[in-house]
């Protein structure tokens, strides 16, 4: 406890004199309080998906028994549960190790780990264990979803490549022309459930995140990922039906036929040649001729029939001839193609299927903008991939409180939000022998919401 004793003698008090109608003292100095006593709800989450368990028995301690002060569940409990509350940098633990609620949730004692510690922990796991805990965290997401669902007909799979730029000397970092700077490219798998009318549910779970070299192709991890998913979704959901999403960048001969042998439905955008623009023109002639007449942007549906120099045998292309007009500029082409094995109308199977894909970028933003998914600056690229796995982790727990609070406000919010209103909320810690007190704010603007969470996880009411 010496270094709190050190941090509330660096912290001075202020007075306010003449701010209010009378003085108004501050002090940094109330002993065990937190501002993120909302936390303690992601104990309750972890005790019912037991992400961060199943993560500590994948992998081996790396570190000499005798030294070890914080167990390897500790410290992953503290970097997961610290990113749902928003403590990305590991430069944040040491002003979090006397948190009383951090603590509490980390099972640490008296102090959190160090950034030292929980660097070395970064730096020591090999592949083989952070493909474990990969390995870990996909059945666990998947066994929660089969937890709470009943038979489920049809699910899709949207894999998507993001942009991490990185920054100095790390491992595997290239130069990407399309991205035109020096990065990684994290393969992200979310998986959506259909409901019982065969729509697509709102939420897409993150099911499998893969870090890879500036340099990756479509293919690079894809295949190995999809193969993995897919085994497993027909393990847990007998008779599934599986539909894949890809966007252009993964349309290879190689894709098609790895789907095709997987026996799963697949909407692939593909990007247009002088083959399929020829096929194309037809249509985009009718759909220039309905712009000029209606002043407005048009667009045509067809099937395509289509077979690339590498194919075996044709495969249905959907077209979507759409001519865009914008005051003051000339109309402007925007052919657009899907490679397909479904049989629904075109229109139907552009605008209803494929392009609902878009709706994982949202995901992926979720992942950079609120949980570090980007924070890759280890100079190891393994130490980089269980940053990856750790994110992985903390979405998980967040995406089952948003499933929690289904039917409130809260239901569709991001991140960020369900940060602020659940996690966020100001708590004084009373410890007795037989008990714990934690008081809240009379006035915390999600009390409600909070209460209904806590009782569904098996709180009582008193």
């Amino acid at each position: 406890m010496r270094q709190s004793a050190t941090q509330s003698a660096e912290v001075q008090s202020v007075l306010f004199a003449d701010l209010f109608d009378r003085e108004v003292r501050v002090a940094f100095d109330a002993q065990e309080q937190s501002s993120d006593g909302g936390a303690l709800l992601l104990a309750g989450i972890e005790r019912q998906m037991r992400v961060i368990a199943a993560l500590a028995e994948s992998a081996r301690d790396p570190r000499q028994p005798g030294k070890v002060v914080h167990d390897f569940g500790s410290l992953l409990r503290q970097r997961i549960f610290g990113l749902c509350c928003g403590y990305e940098d590991l430069n944040d633990a040491a002003r979090l190790r006397t948190d009383p609620i951090l603590r509490l949730l980390a099972q640490a004692g008296e102090q959190l780990a160090s950034a030292p510690t929980l660097c070395r922990l970064e730096n020591a796991l090999g592949w083989r264990d952070l493909l474990r805990m990969g390995q870990a965290l996909m059945d666990r997401v998947l066994r929660q979803q089969q937890r709470t669902r009943g038979k489920v007909r049809r699910v899709t799979l949207d894999v998507d490549a993001t942009e991490d730029p990185t920054y100095g000397q790390q491992e595997f970092s290239f130069f990407n022309g399309y991205y035109d700077s020096y990065c990684y490219l994290p393969l992200l798998a979310f998986v959506t459930f259909h409901d019982a009318r065969g729509h697509e549910e709102a939420e897409q779970y993150l099911a499998g995140a893969v870090l890879r070299s500036g340099k990756a192709t479509g293919l690079t991890g894809t295949r190995g990922l999809l193969r993995e998913l897919i085994r497993k979704l027909r393990e847990l959901f007998p008779g599934v039906i599986i539909r894949v999403r890809l966007d252009a960048g993964f349309a290879a001969a190689e894709m098609f036929a790895f789907l095709e042998a997987q026996g799963v439905e697949y909407v692939v955008a593909m990007a247009g040649n002088a083959a399929l623009l020829k096929l194309a023109e037809p249509h985009l002639i009718q759909a220039r001729l309905d712009a000029v007449l209606s002043g407005q942007s048009e667009r045509k549906y067809a099937f395509l029939p289509y077979q690339a120099g590498t194919w075996p045998h044709p495969r249905t292309v959907v077209l979507k001839a759409e001519v865009l007009v914008q005051p003051g500029r000339e109309h402007k082409d925007n052919p657009r193609f899907v490679v397909t094995n479904l049989g629904n109308a075109a229109e139907y199977l552009y605008e209803n299927i494929y392009c609902v894909r878009g709706d994982s970028e949202n995901r992926i933003k979720e992942l950079n903008l609120s949980l570090g998914l980007g924070r890759t600056s280890c100079s190891a690229f393994t130490a980089n991939q269980f940053r990856v796995l750790l994110v992985w982790a903390a979405y998980a727990l967040m995406q089952e409180l948003r499933r929690q609070v289904a039917g409130t406000e809260l239901q569709r919010a991001q991140v960020s939000r369900l940060r602020e209103w659940l996690l966020k909320i100001g708590a004084t810690l009373r410890r007795t022998t037989r008990r714990i007190y934690v008081s809240f704010p009379h006035a915390a603007i999600a009390a409600r919401i909070w209460l209904q969470l806590a009782r569904g996880l098996g709180a009582v009411p008193l």
